[in-house]
């Protein structure tokens, strides 16, 4: 029996498609004693996105974005987000993808992306699936200033920080986004063993 015999949905509403699509749906799942139940859910359908934390291991230094979030700002958080270049698809592979938004984000043109997990960033809610990339990067393969799309709203600052000082700065607060505080737990484990 597979997950897919557990659920029957009967009823799918579309509450919102002004930018991505927000759903209530109404289903009934198969609990683990074979008994069923009806429940209701909110399903926040975003598409799926890619993330990147290129990085100097020669140098220790990692690079990243900071940039205003509504969200995190409606949420309580009175400050810039410091994040890992980040972007939807698009109808891309994760890899192109990827790629373009580090060179628009951060100005680094980067050759060899290595791809090292994929993970639902918000399952309870949210579908969207993250595709999580390092590369290693040097000084010359920076082609401009990166900052995103202004048009697109985007007013992006780069960061080239140490890696240690990036670690810091999640134990302080400083960084309270989850997907870089992912790549950079993925870094100090797998990149910069010390």
């Amino acid at each position: 029996m597979t997950i897919s015999d557990r659920i029957r949905v009967k009823d799918e509403r579309i509450l919102s498609h002004e930018y991505f699509l927000l759903k209530a749906v109404t289903f009934d799942y198969q609990r683990g004693d074979g008994g069923w139940q009806t429940q209701d859910r909110e399903v926040f359908d975003r598409g799926n996105a890619a993330t990147l934390l290129p990085y100097n291991l020669a140098n220790r230094t990692v690079v990243l974005v900071r940039q205003f979030r509504l969200p995190a700002f409606l949420n309580g958080h009175d400050d810039l987000l410091i994040e890992t270049a980040a972007g939807m698809l698009d109808e891309e592979t994760p890899e192109r993808r990827i790629m373009l938004e580090a060179e628009e984000e951060t100005g680094y043109r980067l050759h060899d992306v290595r791809k090292i997990f994929e993970a639902f960033m918000s399952p309870g809610a949210v579908t969207e699936k993250l595709h999580f990339f390092v590369a290693e990067y040097e000084p010359a393969m920076r082609i401009s200033a990166g900052g995103g799309i202004a048009d697109e709203g985007e007013d992006i600052e780069v960061l080239e920080l140490p890696i240690d000082s990036a670690l810091a700065m999640i134990a302080d607060g400083r960084i309270a986004d989850a997907k870089t505080i992912m790549l950079l737990q993925y870094a100090a484990l797998n990149i910069f063993k010390t």
